[in-house]
């Protein structure tokens, strides 16, 4: 994701799974119509469970999982309709286009993407853009930004 020159991004330690739950759950707390939640970082660092506290967050009941096959799930029910998106397989933004994913980047509700750094296109006008970044066993620094109006 291309990044405007912005202050220093936050940081903050999540010690535990529940911890990094719980994050997700004040983050969506803040959010409004519009706002993409946009998560990197390497495999098993914590992006699909910072995903799944947002959708708790948001008030989702169903179970919620890593779209990394089906690319994107959508959840109703919750205070705002919910995309959870991931780019894992998929290499630069001409494949996210092509899948016809560029939408729900100006989301109704609220969009997460997982592996946001693969596209390279214009920021979505608001939100969140978080790294979580792997410290040992269950430890996850979380540096991150609020972006857009």
């Amino acid at each position: 994701m291309v990044r405007a020159p912005s202050l220093p991004m936050a940081t903050c330690i999540s010690r535990s799974p529940e911890e990094t739950l719980r994050l997700g759950e004040a983050w969506a707390r803040e959010a409004a119509p519009g706002w993409v939640f946009a998560l990197d970082g390497e495999l098993g660092t914590g992006k699909t469970l910072l995903a799944q506290g947002l959708a708790r967050g948001l008030g989702v009941t169903e179970q919620v999982t890593s779209p990394t096959f089906t690319l994107v799930h959508e959840h109703t029910g919750g205070r705002l309709p919910l995309c959870h998106l991931d780019f894992y397989r998929l290499d630069d933004d001409a494949q996210i286009l092509a899948a016809g994913l560029e939408p729900y980047l100006t989301p109704q509700g609220v969009t997460i993407v997982e592996w946001m750094d693969r596209w390279r296109g214009p920021r979505p006008a608001r939100g969140r853009h978080a790294r979580l970044i792997d410290l040992g066993t269950t430890e996850r620094r979380i540096e991150y930004e609020d972006f857009g109006a």
